[in-house]
């Protein structure tokens, strides 16, 4: 794997040895459509994604704004992206990922990246998520759209979009909220707090005990104002608040979560035949984020100070993209930019005075990002390739003088081949290596006021993969195959109980994740389609980490597949039953605060009915046998109350949808 780059540099050469008609090919990634239309349930991303996509799987902290991982990885070594934009979570905490800053009623595709084949976007380690929200139109259109559910769930939200030769703009609005729901055994979240016996548990008081789980609106707003010919100027907005949002495994909640996203970029598309297109694009973002103790009986009633660690942080950055066609060969290459601040405090929210030890959880932290990236793709007949090159260069500081500054250099590259056996049958392979740095949590990070769990002298994570796989496409069927192997060196791990004791908990390691993908549809009949997916994979450490004997990596959920059953009853009109299950979770880093977790099936109905081309409803039940199983562990990266408390999923649920399009 260490000859990825001379490898690409030979393949670079041998394009130009041909000159064959380039027909357009990407790098191997999974693109998934229709996303508002099928977001009936929630406006949660991390929900949307973790049951289209098999090698994305969910981690719950509430009952919205959860988490994601990509083939058992997740924080910074996957890179999320909305339109280009990036926005960071201020949570230390993941309460506020960056999936939690879109909502998928407003989404109109997003394209999965699976391994470090991704050079436009800094941190595309493992994978990546790019997000491409609706587009306003010149002709009007809009929908309007109703949902109730289970434990008093409501959501209404609108889309509008029109313009004309000069103007195009688009306006999304929504309004969600829900009560607590409930697992398979009846218990609220607050519930399945209090009946954990944990005596170090922080339960909620009994005012709090019933109070919504969270209320979210959101807005987004576009302009694309048409400046000359092939020109345009394209300006966005997308503005997020979230209230008391309850995180019942930790020990504080989110008062509330206010985003803001904004992006200038300006378009140029040519006919020139080598010139092709011209981007530009600035965007800022923002995220203020206070968690607090103020719905707790903390320590089991005791009196204690209701304490509030507030962060916020921003992201800014600058991308220059040129697309190029040279002869048969298709160029992209491009200059990227950012800079992200980050910083916290700890204060008595009754007060607002400081808290005792250090009032800083993070000490404004401030990361800067150059990079210089390339990408040139190339068709020989039926083998595709694309080769793709990034070249990083990243200054991290803060303002805690006893805390060093970090600086890292690292060099990106992958090669992608696909070859076509036949009009029905391709195979392909990939080789990768990318790079991500540390972030400020990661290097600086003060707990619970007192405690640093951050460790400054962390090496940034390398991962060096081979992907490779087998794809079929008739008329009978659709069939992919995808397996991995991915060896990451100096891969950040937190370690409970760290020497010294409780402080700079981060560590590097070296270590390896190998699984496989499978994906299929059968058209069993004109109106009949069933689809079927599955997943597995296996993360080892290289060796134990100091003082411990495990070599299981954490965040390894097992085998888990789904089948879904589509008919197709008239036109437009679909009735679903899917099935899904997950192996049992035993191969577990309990050093490091994972917990075995049982099996499950979950049966889910669903059906969309058209009443004609303006209106259409939905209705549905998951989890129809009311089965009480959980799909997230307890690696205690995550800041989780003792002994390891463990949120389960809803219990069965019932939903409805209405739908009204012009």
């Amino acid at each position: 794997m260490t000859r990825i780059i001379p490898l690409s540099l030979i393949a670079v050469a041998s394009l130009y040895a041909a000159e064959v008609e380039l027909t357009p090919i990407s790098v191997e990634s999974t693109v998934i459509t229709e996303v508002a239309e099928n977001a009936k349930v929630s406006s949660d991303l991390a929900q949307a994604l973790s049951t289209s996509v098999p090698s994305i799987d969910m981690v719950r902290r509430s009952g919205i704004a959860n988490d994601i991982f990509i083939r058992g990885q997740k924080r910074d070594n996957i890179s999320i992206t909305t339109d280009g934009t990036k926005v960071c979570g201020a949570c230390v905490n993941r309460m506020d990922p960056p999936t939690s800053h879109i909502l998928a009623s407003q989404i109109d595709e997003i394209e999965v990246i699976e391994g470090p084949y991704d050079v436009e976007n800094a941190g595309t380690m493992s994978g990546g998520i790019k997000v491409k929200t609706k587009q306003p139109t010149q002709a009007m259109h809009g929908d309007i759209n109703f949902g109730v559910g289970s434990w008093g769930y409501n959501k209404i939200g609108a889309t509008v979009s029109g313009g004309n030769e000069i103007i195009r703009m688009l306006i999304s609005a929504s309004n969600e909220s829900s009560e607590q729901y409930k697992d398979g055994d009846g218990n609220t979240m607050a519930e399945q707090l209090k009946n954990h016996p944990t005596s170090g548990s922080s339960t909620y008081k009994s005012q709090y005990e019933d109070m919504d789980a969270y209320q979210k609106k959101s807005v987004m707003a576009k302009a694309f104002i048409t400046t000359a010919e092939n020109q345009e100027l394209r300006l966005s907005y997308t503005g997020n608040r979230s209230d008391n949002v309850l995180y019942p495994s930790s020990a504080m909640d989110a008062i509330y979560d206010d985003s803001n996203i904004y992006s200038v970029e300006y378009n140029i598309d040519t006919t020139d035949n080598t010139y092709r297109n011209f981007n530009l694009q600035y965007y800022y973002s923002d995220v203020d984020h206070p968690m607090a103790k103020t719905y707790r009986d903390w320590e089991l009633g005791t009196p204690a100070i209701d304490a509030t660690n507030h962060l916020t942080t921003s992201m800014q950055g600058i991308k220059l993209k040129n697309n190029l066609l040279l002869g048969s060969h298709e160029l992209l290459v491009g200059l990227d930019g950012s800079e992200r601040t980050w910083d916290g405090d700890y204060y008595n929210t009754t007060t607002g005075a400081p808290l005792g030890g250090t009032s800083k959880s993070i000490d404004n932290a401030v990361t800067t990002n150059m990079a210089i990236f390339a990408k040139l793709d190339k068709n020989f007949g039926d083998l595709s390739v694309t080769l793709g090159a990034r070249y990083d260069s990243t200054h991290i500081e803060n303002d805690n003088v006893v805390q060093g500054d970090n600086d890292y250099n690292a060099l990106s590259a992958n090669i992608f081949t696909s070859y076509a056996l036949n009009k029905e049958n391709r195979i392909f392979l990939g080789f990768g290596q990318a790079s991500r740095v540390p972030d400020a949590r990661e290097l600086y990070n003060i707990k619970s006021n007192t405690t640093l769990d951050g460790t400054d002298n962390l090496e940034q994570t390398t991962n060096r993969e081979i992907d490779f796989g087998y794809e079929a496409n008739n008329d009978t069927f659709k069939f992919k195959i995808k397996a991995f192997y991915s060896m990451l060196k100096d891969y950040i791990y937190y370690q409970k109980g760290a020497t010294p004791t409780t402080a700079n908990n981060f560590k590097n390691i070296d270590a390896t994740i190998y699984g496989a993908e499978l994906t299929a549809s059968i058209y069993a009949a004109d109106d009949i389609t069933i689809d079927m997916a599955a997943s597995y994979k296996v993360g080892e450490k290289d060796e134990p980490l100091l003082g411990q004997t495990d070599t299981n990596l954490a965040d390894m959920a097992p085998l888990r597949g789904n089948i879904a059953v589509n008919y197709e009853y008239m036109n437009n009109s679909v009735a679903t039953l899917e099935l899904q299950a997950s192996d049992k979770w035993d191969d577990i880093d309990w050093e490091n605060g994972e917990q075995e977790l049982d099996s499950w099936t979950v049966v889910n109905l669903k059906a969309k009915h058209a009443l004609n081309k303006q209106f259409s409803f939905t209705v549905g039940v998951n989890n129809l046998f009311d089965e009480t199983y959980a799909v997230s562990n307890t690696y205690h990266d995550l800041i989780l109350l003792d002994n390891n408390f463990l949120i389960n999923e809803a219990g069965r649920y019932f939903y409805t949808n209405l739908d009204f399009k012009f």
